[in-house]
């Protein structure tokens, strides 16, 4: 039970991140060190993979689109809409290898959507058979890491069939992560905290002798990016998308192929037009300085900003208050910076406001609300651009994020976000900010995180992938969030942590989400006292969502994680949570935790927790876990395919003859389980101790229609 502790920890929480106390060359020479990272990958993984098909194969009788890498009627009514197809390069015809499904962190396979993807070695290829009518794709792969970090680039031939070649350029350079948090770009790199538990020696490494060997590169990481291409016509459905790697090519793994049919790109004569004021759409100059003219300038005029397509350069924030910019769509507008090392760290300002333990080292491109000390900004509305950064690793006191600041009374819709560390960081107090159809990948940390007092805010029909850290959080950090809502979004594959989290707040909701595939010590829906946050007050909404394969291996506790966790480690959770109409499906562990720590078990406990109409399909272990005093009801919970009977009921270990700690009350219609027996077996109730933290784990079968 107890998480070890470590004689050290990272470094204390920042604005932009939270510190987590958990746990060059030829190209023969590339592959070499490729096969290499893979096989350390492999090598830490907690469980043995599936094995990998080698092709060709065909797709007949396999799934055109899918949704989350399900058919897209399992998740119906939940998640995002954005005009967007979804296709597995599992499914798709192929002379590659398929490699998974395999959930183990550190592995290809689990960063995979589905948990499986597709490795083309040079002249093998991937085919894709378009569903429906399309002019744009995005590709989501991997290609192997420099010897020395640092990234690599690779070419991928692209044809429709079998003509319009066109070539894309992948790069690395964004991804392959190693070592503890926050990470090295070094391969070779030594622990970057010897004094910290480490699970693979189950050791802390500087206090034992000798010191252990780990094994290098260490918890290599983050192994994907994505890349669009505008196809510049039309395709029908029907047609075939090839993707090959050339000769002389890297190993490259497909994960999926999105396709989309993007509208022309949108024209505002009435506006103020950046071009008048100097930026340049080559992107070979700094448009910085003519985007701050045409702000200052639209303001003046009561008229909006518009930037027309083209690629324009800007290494900064933006700082932006009482103005609407909108772009000719994200496809076409792309607002694309470099990374900047700043001479000094900033101290404080509205452009690099410091968080705590320091200010930024670096800055980049962003569009930034002044802080909220200064005031924050107010009717804000940014619309149809995309942002692309330069941030490749993680340093939680910079302010390098996609949006930033306080920005109430504003909106955000259509952008998309790509290599910033959070996609959009908002620190409060602050007040009605809606956030709508934006797409936001390939973060080192969060995508979108309401920090410290955000109210009556909205975020709705997102798509967020490849995360670093918590894909959609409410931190109520010193003042609470409250009345905020999260819904109908589509979470996939938050390398670290969970797809949606809560610490703290009053009166919020998250519903209509679809949360899949999360990796690393986290879940799909996490309710949690911890990183300081104030207590959770009123109610708590959880209503509608789906989570997909969640549920990940903790490190630390050695024990898998619910698809929904609670987590009382700061303070009791005694908000009243309603969790309705949720489903969980294919489960890696258990549908849902409640836990505490070991070292304040007796100090915190989860009460007034109410489960109805959910159902629970598949799960490798148990449908509950319950490590915690307190008690919760269950109504109508139903569930098939469950690998271990009935309930994990270690209460707060103290295993009295009174029974466990914590109270699981039967409602009724709480109906199901797996060939074992019922999931609620009226033996177990209310309080009986079944204590059980490590049942063997039972794979379940894919989901079906209920």
């Amino acid at each position: 039970m107890p998480r070890s502790t470590t004689a050290a920890q990272p470094p204390a929480v920042t604005s932009g991140g939270r510190s987590r106390r958990r746990a060059g060359g030829t190209a023969g020479r590339r592959r070499r060190t490729a096969a290499a990272l893979t096989a350390a990958a492999a090598a830490v993984g907690l469980f043995a993979a599936a094995p990998a098909h080698a092709g060709p194969r065909t797709a007949a009788a396999l799934p055109q689109a899918t949704r989350a890498a399900l058919d897209p009627s399992l998740v119906a009514g939940t998640g995002a809409d954005l005009g967007i197809t979804e296709q597995e390069a599992e499914h798709a015809a192929t002379d590659g290898t398929v490699i998974g499904p395999g959930r183990d962190a550190y592995t290809l396979p689990a960063e995979a959507s589905g948990r499986s993807a597709v490795t083309l070695q040079p002249g093998q290829y991937v085919e894709f058979t378009l569903p429906k009518a399309a002019n744009a794709l995005s590709v989501r792969y991997s290609i192997p890491d420099a010897p020395q970090g640092g990234g690599t680039t690779s070419p991928l031939a692209v044809t429709v069939d079998g003509r319009d070649r066109r070539t894309m350029t992948l790069t690395s350079q964004y991804a392959w992560l190693y070592n503890q948090y926050p990470f090295s770009n070094d391969p070779g790199a030594d622990l970057l905290f010897p004094d910290q538990w480490i699970t693979e020696c189950g050791c802390v490494p500087d206090q034992t002798t000798p010191e252990p060997v780990v094994t290098k590169p260490f918890r290599p990481n983050h192994f994907y990016d994505e890349q669009r291409l505008l196809l510049g016509r039309t395709y029908r459905a029907g047609q075939k998308v090839r993707l090959t790697v050339p000769a002389g090519g890297e190993p490259t793994t497909v994960d999926l192929l999105d396709s989309q049919l993007v509208a022309p790109p949108k024209v505002d004569p009435l506006a103020v037009n950046v071009l008048a004021f100097g930026a340049d759409p080559s992107g070979r100059r700094d448009s910085a300085p003519a985007l701050d003219k045409a702000i200052a300038f639209a303001r003046t005029a009561h008229l909006k900003v518009y930037i027309p397509p083209g690629t324009f350069q800007v290494n900064r924030h933006i700082i932006v208050d009482d103005i609407t910019i909108e772009g000719a769509g994200n496809w076409y507008t792309i607002i694309k910076g470099h990374q900047v090392t700043l001479g000094s760290p900033a101290a404080g300002g509205t452009s690099q406001p410091a968080g705590p333990g320091g200010g930024s080292l670096h800055t980049g491109v962003g569009f930034y609300g002044k802080d909220a000390a200064a005031g924050g900004s107010s009717h804000v509305h940014l619309s149809d651009f995309a942002i692309e950064g330069d941030v490749r690793d993680r340093v939680d006191t910079d302010q390098v994020n996609g949006i930033g600041g306080a920005l109430s009374d504003s909106s955000i819709s259509g952008l998309y976000i790509q290599h910033t560390k959070a996609g959009m960081w908002l620190d409060g107090p602050m007040h009605n900010l809606v956030i709508t159809g934006n797409e936001i990948v390939d973060q080192t940390a969060d995508g979108i995180n309401f920090h410290t007092g955000v109210t009556d805010s909205v975020v709705r029909n997102n798509l967020l992938r490849n995360t670093g850290d918590d894909a959609l959080a409410m931190w109520s950090d010193k003042t609470e969030d409250a009345r905020d809502t999260f819904d109908h979004n589509t979470v996939q594959t938050p390398v670290l942590a969970n797809g949606i989290a809560l610490y703290g707040g009053t009166d919020n909701t998250v519903s209509g989400n679809l949360v899949a595939d999360p990796i690393r010590e986290g879940s799909g829906i996490q309710v949690g006292s911890r990183f300081g946050a104030e207590a959770f007050t009123g109610h708590l909404w959880i209503t509608g969502n789906t989570t997909v394969r969640a549920g990940t291996y903790d490190l630390n506790w050695n024990i898998g994680l619910g698809a929904i966790w609670f987590y009382a480690l700061e303070r009791n959770i005694d908000a009243d949570v309603e969790v309705t109409g949720d489903r969980f499906l294919d489960t890696t562990y258990n549908a849902i935790m409640l836990v505490s720590d070991f070292p304040v078990k007796d100090l915190y406990s989860i009460t007034n927790v109410h489960f109805k109409d959910i159902q629970v399909d598949g799960t490798g272990t148990s449908v509950v876990s319950a490590r915690v005093a307190g008690g919760a009801t269950f109504q109508n919970v139903d569930a098939r395919n469950v690998g271990a009977v009935g309930v994990n009921n270690c209460g707060s270990f103290h295993f009295t003859s009174a029974g466990s700690e914590f109270t699981l009350t039967d409602l009724g219609g709480n109906d199901g389980g797996g060939t074992t027996g019922d999931w609620l077996a009226p033996w177990e109730l209310p309080n009986t101790i079944t204590c059980d933290d490590r049942p063997p784990v039972v794979p379940p079968p894919a989901p079906g229609a209920w």
